[in-house]
């Protein structure tokens, strides 16, 4: 007989011809030599020293262990009292009872939505991390979800956590922001065929992400083309004249005749307006003599106006002089001032003559 000895928290599997025959728990034992026994620590999982379905033939063994089972496409997250431990990957796993409250929480690889029962913040834990894909979606975005290629649901703000496995997600963003679209350095021709260049600008915003990104292959560059084409439209049924004068107009028509087409890609549009129109180098020479032309002519109208109203005042002065002496001689009086102002001596000759020649002068006649 030999003595064997079971410390605390410990187990001993007694196997007699590779045949577990017992389970020890603490205590003093008295065996046949023939027994071998199989010390185990309570707080470690059992390696287990013999095939595991010989053991598990043993009822005692069965009792006192808990079995883990973790399948192909599967791991099991593994917590003590609570507490997240380890991640256990396909196969068989012991755990003894009675020293440690173990749980175990199964996940099925093959799905790629993450259970809400999993606490997100073991998502981050390296022995976790290798099994989960992330995406983020910041707070000016929405994006949608396709898996193994199809459509599978409207992504709002946020991150999110799969499970990697041989599904393959593909995330489409959209920036919800109003953004600007710049259509530069169009070349048009007007209805009288002037050729000309259009800088226009549109904002706009995504209004239905699924009908701009699902429905839709590239909306920016559809939008683009329609707002082309609009620009084209509007400008191709005026003349050059016209244009410049209806310039403003083009944003009002531009809005309206675009909304149901915007509408089917998804997108509304918040503004729009021209920039410049740019005239070819001879266009603009021609513009420019016509400019300096009109001017010559409104400044000569201004001038024959002027003359005609300054003529019609002296033609009623002379009127006024006709019929009235007296006013005729203040008239005379006023231009022999002015002719005085500018006389500096006066020399007088001829005695008396010249003192009757001046009353003749500033008298008038009886």
């Amino acid at each position: 007989m030999k003595r064997i000895k079971i410390n605390a928290w410990k187990k001993g599997l007694v196997f007699k011809n590779d045949n577990l025959v017992s389970v020890l728990n603490e205590g003093t034992y008295w065996l046949w030599p023939s027994m071998v026994v199989f010390d185990c620590d309570m707080s470690k999982p059992l390696t287990a020293p013999v095939n595991l379905n010989i053991l598990l033939k043993n009822e005692d063994f069965v009792s006192a262990t808990l079995i883990v089972e973790v399948k192909n496409n599967e791991i099991a997250l593994q917590y003590e009292n609570g507490l997240f431990t380890a991640v256990l990957a396909a196969g068989r796993y012991i755990f003894w009872k009675g020293l440690i409250n173990y749980n175990f929480t199964i996940v099925d690889l093959n799905q790629i939505e993450i259970d809400i029962g999993i606490d997100k913040s073991l998502l981050t834990k390296k022995e976790i991390a290798q099994f989960v894909r992330s995406f983020t979606v910041e707070p000016y975005e929405k994006a949608v979800m396709y898996a193994d290629g199809k459509f599978s649901k409207i992504m709002e703000p946020g991150t999110y956590n799969f499970w990697k496995n041989n599904t393959s997600i593909v995330i489409s963003r959209a920036d919800l922001r109003t953004m600007q679209m710049e259509i530069a350095g169009q070349e048009i021709l007007t209805k009288d065929k002037a050729a000309l260049r259009v800088n226009f600008y549109a904002q706009y915003n995504i209004k239905d992400i699924v009908k701009a990104l699902v429905n839709n292959k590239e909306y920016d560059k559809q939008l683009y083309v329609l707002l082309q084409l609009a620009l084209r439209e509007f400008i191709g049924s005026l003349t050059l004249d016209e244009l410049l004068e209806k310039k403003e107009s083009i944003s009002t028509y531009v809005m309206d005749s675009m909304s149901e087409k915007t509408e089917s890609l998804g997108v509304v549009l918040k503004g729009s307006g021209i920039r410049d129109i740019i005239l070819p180098g001879d266009m603009k020479d021609i513009m420019n003599q016509v400019l300096v032309a009109e001017k010559k002519a409104q400044a000569n109208t201004i001038m024959r106006r002027e003359e005609t109203a300054s003529t019609r005042s002296l033609l009623n002065t002379a009127k006024l002089m006709e019929d009235n002496a007296m006013l005729f001689k203040l008239k005379e009086m006023e231009y022999v001032e002015k002719i005085a102002e500018k006389i500096n001596t006066i020399s007088l000759s001829g005695g008396s003559q010249i003192v009757d020649q001046l009353k003749q002068i500033f008298v008038p006649a009886k």
